[in-house]
């Protein structure tokens, strides 16, 4: 029997001991203060109780080997927050404010950042909190911002395991304008059509493609992957733009990928895996292996030759090694803390 320590621990479940907090009231952003890590008082009626006026981001600080921390990709991710804000008309929070209560996390808790392959996790929220039950068609007027912080480790401890991934052809994440907003009413979506299919099909993740047109999974970005080309679906509104999507592309088209953003179906699909690969991207994993896909019905297809295939061990590699240190960071992509 394993024994649960701090590094076999499930991926967020445990916190650091501090956390920043700012609230929003009569039009504008209070000062930002660090408290213990605990309850929150919030009243029954807040708005995002009822009408899901949330949305919040997820990324890393990691320890390098001499010691120093470094925030991956924060600017975008906050970017990100705050375009989630402007589409759930939610006040947005200030980029330098939101900055500031990240860096301090990280740094007053900098003992907690475990050493690589582990990294602290990083999850501002952002959540409407003005008390009224009948406010279906208006904007919360006040909100919280708080910062958590996540020591985890490493996310292969057990081993990686190619995926087993059920394509779902009919039925979507979420509303096709909100797929952009990381909010987390489009998570909730996807949990009963991700666990039905597992329970019937033992898989890990749910393939959304509607109407047949390839999407994304209920918590990552998908891409098929060959030797010098990737393919992936283009940005528009029914999907989350993932940084670590982006972040792979950019460094896939420096070392010679063709990389391809389009719209793709299910049958385009099918064709590539037969000598191809399938991976998701995303923060906790960076890129994970796909190795059979499921099709209604129960009918299962293997991915390339099954396990996890060569060119997405490079390419998370090649990404891993800029976020640890051991690869030069040529796009600016890590703050110093």
């Amino acid at each position: 029997m394993t024994s649960t320590t701090p590094q076999n621990a499930p991926f967020g479940s445990i916190l650091t001991d501090l956390m920043a907090v700012a609230t929003y009231q009569d039009g504008q952003w209070g000062a930002h203060s660090l408290r213990a890590v605990g309850p929150i008082e919030i009243h029954p009626a807040a708005h995002a109780l009822h009408y899901g006026s949330e949305c919040f981001e997820g990324f890393k600080a990691y320890r390098w080997s001499d010691g120093s921390v470094h925030v991956f990709r924060m600017d975008r991710h906050i970017e990100r927050l705050r375009q989630s804000a402007r589409s759930l008309v939610l006040p947005e929070p200030d980029a330098a404010q939101l900055a500031e209560m990240v860096t301090t996390v990280v740094d007053r808790c900098r003992a907690a950042v475990p050493d690589a392959p582990g990294a602290l996790y990083l999850r501002p929220m952002l959540f409407g909190t003005m008390p009224n039950i009948g406010a279906a068609a208006t904007p919360s007027n006040q909100a919280c911002l708080i910062v958590l912080a996540s020591p985890v480790w490493d996310y292969f401890a057990g081993g990686a395991k190619p995926l087993r991934i059920y394509v779902e052809e009919h039925a979507t994440r979420c509303a096709s304008h909100l797929g952009v907003v990381k909010t987390g009413g489009n998570y909730a979506a996807a949990l009963g059509p991700t666990l039905t299919a597992r329970r019937a099909h033992q898989v890990d993740q749910v393939l959304f493609c509607p109407q047949g047109e390839v999407q994304e999974t209920g918590a990552a970005n998908f891409l098929l992957i060959k030797p010098g080309r990737i393919l992936t679906r283009g940005l528009d509104s029914t999907f989350l733009h993932g940084v670590t999507r982006d972040s792979l592309l950019r460094m896939a088209a420096d070392m010679g990928y063709q990389v391809e953003e389009r719209v793709f179906t299910i049958a385009e699909m099918l064709d590539w895996v037969g000598d191809g690969e399938a991976a998701l991207s995303g923060t906790a994993a960076v890129l994970s292996g796909v190795g059979t896909l499921v099709r209604q019905g129960g009918a299962e297809v293997r991915v390339g030759a099954g396990g996890i295939g060569p060119e997405t061990q490079k390419l998370r590699a090649a990404l891993v090694a800029i976020q640890q240190g051991t690869s030069p960071d040529r796009y600016g992509w890590l703050r110093r803390v």
